[in-house]
């Protein structure tokens, strides 16, 4: 994100003295006096519901309370933070990242807010991108799978080391990369992987729905005994696949490679024999946006 992009933090910072909010509470007697939750709510156009639960979470909690009926007061002074509070919280911030901006000093509270708001055009720009793609497929526009090009290949019979579980989609890609390299660390206690490694989607995963997925990293079957982790045979097939570059790996993009591949069994009359999967047969960490990395490919008869 360029500097233009990021939230205007300076006058933010201007206006509200950010920086100063974990400075201790001015002593009784001081020009700092203590206001009533009453008066602190109205004044900070807070409700007292949400100035407790900001007490309880550690977010905004009041200057003094009384021991033995459990009254909260509030200095003046943290009608700023009050106010802070309230404008992060139109930013949709998760109240976790707003104690943190709130703790912080000046500096580190202005990159919280700029890499929080990052991630939000991110989420947004995915977002807008799957809108485009379930509005082309609600208007019939499918034609436009055309730009992806749908090849048949055999696979072999392969004797896979795998590691499975139940996700659902903001956690899959982490977890994907994370198990395959667990796996491809195991697969060198067995004489090394013999095959490019693959995700199996045993169901679907979004947002509701959590798969099961399935990352699989061939190895030699006669190692098989070696490997410390869990194994099983992939029987050999023959698949549709398309390839998609590093740019297109991404969600939503990658939606369209798997509706480019189910319209072709569709049109040409082809059974669908098994779970669709990702073949990564380049490294993806190393490869540019232009690269070709990965298939996306169905098991067909």
């Amino acid at each position: 994100m360029s500097a233009g992009d990021r939230p205007a933090i300076e006058s933010v910072d201007a206006v509200l003295g950010i920086g100063r909010y974990a400075r201790p509470p001015a002593p009784a007697g001081s020009d700092d006096p203590l206001l009533t939750i009453g008066v602190f709510a109205r004044r900070s156009r807070l409700s007292l519901k949400a100035l407790r639960l900001y007490d309880r979470l550690g977010v905004l909690a009041p200057a003094d309370v009384d021991r033995h009926s459990g009254y909260r007061r509030y200095r003046e002074s943290q009608l700023a933070t009050a106010r802070l509070v309230a404008m992060l919280r139109r930013l949709d911030m998760p109240l976790a990242q707003v104690g943190e901006v709130v703790s912080a000093d000046g500096p580190r509270a202005a990159e919280v807010i700029a890499d929080y708001w990052e991630a939000v055009e991110r989420r947004v720009a995915s977002r807008r991108k799957l809108a485009a793609h379930l509005r082309n497929r609600l208007l019939g526009e499918e034609r436009r799978f055309a730009m992806f090009g749908v090849h048949e290949r055999d696979v072999p019979d392969q004797v896979v080391i795998t590691e499975q579980r139940h996700v659902l989609v903001p956690a899959l890609s982490d977890w994907v990369a994370a198990g395959m390299g667990r796996l491809l660390r195991a697969a060198r206690r067995c004489g090394g992987r013999t095959g490019p490694p693959f995700v199996v989607y045993h169901g679907e995963v979004n947002q509701d729905s959590d798969g099961p997925a399935e990352v699989c990293m061939p190895i030699d079957p006669e190692r098989a005994a070696d490997a410390p982790a869990p194994t099983r045979r992939e029987p050999a097939h023959r698949e549709a696949f398309v390839r998609l570059r590093k740019a297109q790996v991404e969600n939503p993009q990658i939606l369209s490679a798997f509706d480019a591949v189910g319209q072709w069994i569709t049109e040409h009359g082809r059974v669908e024999t098994g779970p669709p999967r990702e073949v990564y047969f380049a490294n993806f960490a190393a490869a540019g946006p232009a690269d070709e990395v990965c298939d996306v490919a169905f098991p067909i008869q």
